[in-house]
């Protein structure tokens, strides 16, 4: 009997055992966590959906249980993981809360149970919101010139979406965005705009998957280009102001070159009238030098008209050719000499003085007029 009584004992011992291990068998996962995308130093939430029964609900992060469940009260190892708890219908809802968030929490998260191989996994993605910044500050530009504004993002994982808010008249707005390339969390955005009053600009940083940003904000103070701005080097000058600078220079250039023209031809023709006037002067000295050497020839000596050669010749008869009022008187002395010496003869009906010479007298007689 005692046997038979024990025997009945451990059969109801294992059947309770039994009972206990189908109900625990019976215990499942039914929906596990999802994806998260947190930012640096917030909270990151993942729920877990199990069916009634459980014993031990674990969550792991990448690889490492960080936090434990029991039906009376969380085991909690770490102040940055904490749990709470629903309940939806027959179901109980574990989730699981990571405070401050690091950039090195970035893995896989698991929700497991005791005594079962299903488990739910989810992946935790951490985002870095840096520095956002406009170096210039606060900028004064010229009315309807064109200026940049620089926006600088900084530290940033991953890099954000840059773009502008314009809060200011402008006639032609635009900006390019480009990461730093000697640092992969850096980016820079550029604005460039034509300004016509003031206002404010405003550089916006998106992060992609966070329904967050981050903004910074500088004035732009319009004034107007001052009067002398033309003549300061750096400057542009207007379209109108280029043309009729580069006409005035084209004239100008004309003008010097016509001057050029008209000063060579003058020297030129100047050069010539010298050139005659001195030839006049060269002709006229000739002319000159000419009719005194004639003239000096002339007053050296008279020619001797009553000379005769010493060859015999008959009794020759010449008459007296009329010379001038300055040689008629010693003509008449040198022919009044042979008549003294000679024969005297009487003057014809001509009254024509004749002048007779005796060629074969021995006496030779020869006349020679000294002025």
């Amino acid at each position: 009997m005692r046997d038979a009584g024990r025997c009945r004992g451990i059969l109801a011992a294992l059947v309770v055992l039994a009972g206990l291990a189908a109900c625990g068998s019976s215990n499942e996962i039914i929906e596990g966590p999802k994806n998260v995308t947190a930012l640096k130093g917030s909270e990151a939430r993942f729920n877990c959906t199990i069916s009634q029964g459980w014993k031990l609900i674990m969550w792991a992060l990448k690889g490492t249980v960080v936090l434990s469940i029991t039906p009376t009260e969380p085991i909690i190892t770490n102040d940055r993981f904490t749990a709470m708890s629903y309940e939806e219908g027959s179901n109980f809802i574990s989730e699981m809360i990571i405070h401050n968030v690091q950039l090195s929490d970035a893995g896989q998260i698991k929700c497991s149970l005791q005594n079962s191989d299903r488990d739910g996994s989810a992946f935790l993605s951490v985002q870095v919101m840096g520095r956002l910044f406009i170096p210039e500050g606060s900028l004064v530009v010229m009315e309807d010139k064109p200026c940049n504004v620089t926006c600088r993002a900084l530290g940033w994982t991953p890099l954000p979406r840059l773009s502008w808010e314009i809060g200011v008249p402008v006639s032609h707005s635009s900006y390019s965005s480009v990461r730093e390339p000697e640092d992969l969390q850096s980016a820079v955005s550029v604005l460039a705009l034509t300004p016509q009053g003031n206002g404010t600009v405003t550089c916006v940083a998106e992060m992609k998957r966070l329904h967050v940003h981050k903004s910074v904000t500088v004035n732009l103070t319009v004034v107007q280009p001052p009067l002398d701005s033309i003549d300061k080097p750096g400057t542009s000058l207007p379209a109108w102001a280029i043309v009729l600078l580069a006409v005035s220079l084209s004239l100008l250039l004309i003008l010097i070159i016509v001057l050029i023209i008209m000063f060579c031809c003058c020297v030129s023709r100047r050069q010539k009238e010298e050139s005659s006037y001195q030839s006049e002067i060269r002709k006229s000295a000739n002319m000159k030098t000419n009719k005194d050497t004639s003239g000096t020839k002339l007053k050296s000596g008279n020619e001797n008209y009553g000379y005769s050669s010493d060859e015999p010749r008959t009794t020759k008869t010449a008459s007296l050719p009329a010379r001038s009022s300055e040689s008629s008187v010693p003509e008449q002395r040198v022919s009044r000499q042979p008549y003294q010496g000679s024969d005297q003869h009487q003057l014809g009906p001509a009254s024509r003085p004749q002048v007779s010479f005796n060629v074969a007298s021995p006496k030779k007689v020869r006349n020679v007029t000294l002025v």
